[in-house]
């Protein structure tokens, strides 16, 4: 049986205006800046953070690399325009490049962790320059399994949509009446030519929404979730995941010597 992961909308949102007007308020920081990719992921964060604390106190960093989607610009400007929120183009080309030549990368993966990285830079130093808390964009399906970048996409101050899985991002998207051409395209980090976040994942979030639900909010097995339906492969794959990428929502252990 496929559980729809409702949530109430209007409730959570409430929950989650306070949970950041509060934080900002003890930080005494005066507003976030978060990355805006033109993905629905951002786009919730940027409109819960415009609800809670006003639109002049939320700045969207957009960063593209020459290999971005031209879409992904687009999606991003009308966000800006639908939540008037002040976006700053900030493109990562003329920085990534020379590191590539310095640094030769043939690897599409370590490519992509680079610009993650790079656009986390971005955004802690204009956080540091503006004194405005960093936003994070990831949702409970990526955090749990793993999907993003150490140190890079990951990393942020505070996260609203963290506790979400995407299926739920998804309906709160909807209340917030984000565009339906942001909520509607494939998710992509949009790290190169082509690239989707179910086709690197092997799975679509829907199946990992259903299967992480079950093992963590349910706490049944994985001979339990299998026994309900789900492919043994996705399971095992998700179950893995989950395990091998668990160190990303820790802080890094510290050895503690007998001094």
């Amino acid at each position: 049986m496929i559980h729809e992961l409702k949530i109430n909308s209007a409730k959570v949102l409430r929950g989650l205006t306070d949970f950041l007007i509060d934080r900002i308020e003890r930080r005494g920081f005066g507003g976030v800046v978060l990355g805006i990719s033109g993905g629905i992921d951002s786009a919730v964060s940027a409109a819960i953070a415009v609800r809670a604390l006003g639109a002049d106190r939320v700045t969207g960093l957009f960063m593209p690399y020459a290999a971005s989607d031209p879409l992904s610009a687009r999606h991003a400007q009308l966000l800006a325009r639908r939540l008037d929120l002040e976006l700053i183009e900030l493109p990562l080309t003329p920085f990534a490049d020379r590191l590539f030549e310095e640094i030769p990368m043939h690897s599409r993966v370590r490519k992509g962790n680079v610009l993650a990285r790079l656009r986390m830079i971005c955004l802690f130093d204009y956080s540091s320059s503006t004194k405005r808390l960093v936003l994070g964009t990831s949702n409970r399906t990526e955090l749990m399994l793993g999907y993003g970048t150490w140190y890079g996409d990951t990393a942020c101050s505070l996260n609203v949509i963290g506790g979400l899985y995407k299926a739920q991002v998804r309906q709160l998207a909807r209340y917030l009446k984000i565009p339906k051409a942001i909520i509607d395209k494939p998710p992509s980090a949009d790290l190169w030519p082509g690239q989707t976040d179910e086709g690197e994942l092997g799975v679509t979030y829907a199946l990992a929404d259903q299967v992480l639900y079950r093992l963590f909010d349910q706490n049944k097995t994985a001979r339990e979730v299998i026994d309900d339906g789900f492919d043994p492969r996705v399971v095992r794959r998700i179950v893995r995941l989950v395990h091998v990428n668990r160190f990303k929502g820790q802080l890094p252990e510290i050895a503690h010597p007998d001094i």
